[in-house]
This record gives C-alpha cells, sequence and structure tokens, in this order.
C-alpha cells in the first residue's frame, strides 16, 4: 500500500496582502510623482499683437489668415449643406400619367399593321390580306411615336408600345422572309418552265 503525502502550504492573510499591494502602489507613486517634478516647469508666451516697434507680430498675421482660410471653409460647408438639404427636399420629377387618348393611336396604328400583316381576313374575300409595304409604314409611325415620347409616358404606356413594335418587327420579317422563299420558289419554278 501506497501512502499519499499531503503538503499543506499557508496562504497569506488578507491583511499581508493588503499591505504588500500598498507597498507596491506608494513605491509606484513615489516614482511618477518625483519624476513629474523634475519636469515641471512654465513657459512665457508673449501673445501681445505687435511688437516693441509698433508692428504687427508674423505670428498674429499667420494666425489670422489661418482663421480666415478655416471661415471661409465653414462658410463652404454650410452653404453646400444648405443646397444638398435644398436638393433632398425638392420634389421627384413626376412620372407622366396614363392618357387613354395615346393608347387608343397605338393601338389603332398596330391594329392596322396587324391588319395588312395578315392578322385579319379581307372581309369581301376571307383571305389574309397581306401588305408589307403598308406594314412597314405603320410601323415606322410607331418607331417615331417611340422616339418622340421617349421619357414623357407613363410606365404601362411605355411597355405597352414597346411589347406592339417587338411582335409587330418580327411578324414583319417572318412574312418578308416567308414572301421572298415564295417569290424564289416561284421564279425557279418559271426558269424550269421556260428550259422545257
Amino acid at each position: 500500500m501506497v501512502r499519499a503525502s499531503v503538503v499543506v502550504r499557508e496562504f497569506p492573510s488578507r491583511d499581508k496582502l493588503r499591505g504588500t499591494f500598498l507597498q507596491r502602489k506608494l513605491r509606484k507613486r513615489k516614482k511618477t510623482v518625483s519624476e513629474h517634478k523634475q519636469d515641471e516647469g512654465f513657459k512665457v508666451i508673449d501673445r501681445r499683437p505687435f511688437t516693441a516697434e509698433g508692428e504687427m507680430r508674423k505670428e498674429v498675421v499667420e494666425e489670422q489668415e489661418r482663421e480666415a482660410q478655416r471661415e471661409e471653409v465653414k462658410e463652404k460647408a454650410v452653404a453646400q449643406a444648405a443646397a444638398d438639404a435644398k436638393a433632398a427636399t425638392a420634389p421627384p420629377a413626376e412620372t407622366p400619367k396614363k392618357v387613354q387618348a395615346f393608347e387608343n393611336l397605338v393601338r389603332m396604328i398596330g391594329s392596322n399593321a396587324a391588319m395588312v400583316l395578315g392578322a385579319y381576313a379581307d372581309p369581301r374575300t376571307g383571305e389574309p390580306m397581306l401588305d408589307p409595304e403598308a406594314a412597314r409604314e405603320f410601323i415606322d409611325m410607331l418607331d417615331a411615336l417611340q422616339v418622340k415620347t421617349k421619357g414623357n409616358l407613363a410606365p404601362e404606356e411605355d411597355s405597352m408600345l414597346v411589347d406592339l413594335l417587338g411582335k409587330l418587327k418580327m411578324t414583319y420579317l417572318e412574312i418578308s422572309k416567308a414572301m421572298a422563299a415564295q417569290m424564289a420558289q416561284v421564279q425557279g419554278s418559271m426558269k424550269g418552265e421556260r428550259k422545257k
């Protein structure tokens, strides 16, 4: 069997610790106070604006110039802050309001363009009407309206005009390609008949 030996340490008392702490603190204070007394002194500064001869001191003139510059910078900052505040409180540019007459005009021109692109049948013949030249004129009118009214349209009007123009231009391109292919086919068949 092994027995463990217990070592009992004696801790310093609270009073003893407090006394040690206070002694250290006083030693530090003594050093600080003595060093401070060695640096202690005074300095005389002549703040009179004039020399013995009656002229302005150079330091006073420089200080006045610096003060004037500080005031000028301060005034500019105040003026800039006032301008910024005024700009911030200015009402934002109003968005244009939707006008029904403009929408009707755009729809009328768009309907006419769609009609000559074959979207509607001719009531007399029942056949779709195809007139690419007339369609090109209507599309050009809508393009001109978009350019001339840029920035003056309500968001709904602008998006309606852009969407309508996009659809009409795509349809115009498709029909133009189809007509060109049909013309080439007809011309090819006519050349074939002439050779026989």
